[in-house]
C-alpha cells in the first residue's frame, strides 16, 4: 500500500472509532440504541475503499488481466454508495424540540463526513488507477460518471429501498422496479431532482478536497525545494 494513505486511513479508523464511541456512550447515558443503524453504515461505507485498495495492490502487482480485477471494479461501483448514503441518515434526527437533537446532529455528520471521506479517498485511487491506464482527462470523466451514477444509488437506496446486494440477491425485482422508475420518470420529472442535486453535491465536495490535497502536494514540494536550496 503507498505510504502516503497511512495517514488518511489512520484519521479515518479514529474517526470511525470516535463515532461508534460516542455512539455507545450515548446508548448507555440514554438506555436506547437509537441511531445504532450508523454502525452497519459505516462498515458500508468502509468497503469501497477497501476494493479500491485491493484493485490498486492488484495493479502493482501487475495481476489486472484475471477475472478478479472487474469483479473488483464491479464491487467498488456497487458499494461506492453507500460511503455518501450516511449523509442522508440526517432525517432520522427528532425533532430540534427533543433536547439531545444537537448531540445527535453532531453525532450523525460524524459517521456522515467519516463515511464521505471514505468514499472520496477510494474515488481517488479509482481515478489513479484509470488515469494511469487511459490519460488525465478520462480520469476526471470517470470522477464525473461516478459521481452522477453514486447519486442514482443513494437515492435508489434512501427513497427506493435497495440495497447494495440486491444486485446479486435481487437482480430481476431491482431490474423490474429500475425499469419503472424509468418509464415514469417522463411524467414526474421531479424523480430526476433529488439524484442530480445529490450527484452535483458530490461532484463538487470531491473537487474542493482534491484541490486541498494538492495545495498539501505544492507546500510538501516546495519544503523540499527549500531544504535542497538550504
Amino acid at each position: 500500500m503507498d505510504k502516503r494513505l497511512h495517514k488518511p486511513i489512520a484519521a479515518l479508523a479514529l474517526s470511525s472509532l470516535a463515532g461508534c464511541a460516542l455512539l455507545a456512550s450515548r446508548a448507555v447515558l440514554l438506555g436506547s440504541l437509537r441511531h445504532g443503524f450508523l454502525v452497519w453504515n459505516l462498515f458500508l461505507a468502509w468497503l469501497p475503499l477497501l476494493f479500491a485498495l485491493m484493485l490498486e495492490f492488484r495493479q502493482r502487482r501487475e495481476s489486472s488481466r484475471s477475472w478478479i480485477t472487474p469483479t473488483l471494479a464491479v464491487a467498488w461501483l456497487v458499494f461506492f454508495p453507500n460511503s455518501s448514503y450516511i449523509l442522508t441518515d440526517l432525517v432520522h434526527l427528532a425533532p430540534r424540540s427533543v433536547p439531545h437533537f444537537w448531540p445527535d446532529l453532531v453525532l450523525v455528520l460524524i459517521f456522515g463526513l467519516t463515511g464521505l471521506i471514505l468514499g472520496f479517498l477510494s474515488l481517488y485511487l479509482m481515478q489513479r488507477l484509470v488515469a494511469r491506464r487511459l490519460g488525465w482527462i478520462i480520469g476526471w470523466l470517470f470522477v464525473c460518471s461516478a459521481a452522477i451514477l453514486n447519486g442514482f444509488g443513494v437515492y435508489a437506496g434512501r427513497f427506493m429501498r435497495w440495497n447494495s446486494w440486491d444486485v446479486l440477491l435481487n437482480p430481476m425485482s431491482l431490474a423490474l422496479q429500475g425499469l419503472e422508475w424509468v418509464v415514469h420518470m417522463p411524467r414526474h420529472p421531479r424523480l430526476l431532482v433529488f439524484p442530480l442535486l445529490f450527484s452535483i453535491l458530490m461532484f463538487l465536495a470531491y473537487v474542493m478536497l482534491y484541490a486541498l490535497t494538492q495545495l498539501a502536494q505544492t507546500e510538501s514540494a516546495l519544503r523540499e525545494s527549500t531544504a535542497m536550496d538550504g
